[in-house]
């Protein structure tokens, strides 16, 4: 089972990306501003609202999909735990 997120926690958020090609999906770095009471996944996962800094803007997204990858790669639009960098 995954570790409930708490607000005020940092995780990352996965940008769409364009269309085109042009930008790449991206982590960005977030900020948990409110926690969805119950799990959503089969694993666990929780939604969330997220302050998201980005180098070229600030946004505010709410029910926010927890998607940590094992199904390789984490899809745009989407929230995980950091990787740890040793």
């Amino acid at each position: 089972m995954m570790p409930k997120p708490s607000i005020g926690r940092v995780v990352h958020y996965v940008s769409y990306g364009t269309p085109g090609g042009e930008y790449t999906s991206q982590c960005r770095a977030a900020i948990v501003t409110e926690v969805n009471d119950v799990p959503t996944g089969p694993n666990g996962e929780y939604k969330v609202g997220l302050f998201v800094a980005n180098p070229t803007g600030l946004f505010l997204n709410r029910d926010v999909e927890q998607d940590e990858g094992e199904l390789g790669g984490h899809h745009g639009g989407t929230w995980h735990w950091p990787e740890r960098v040793e």
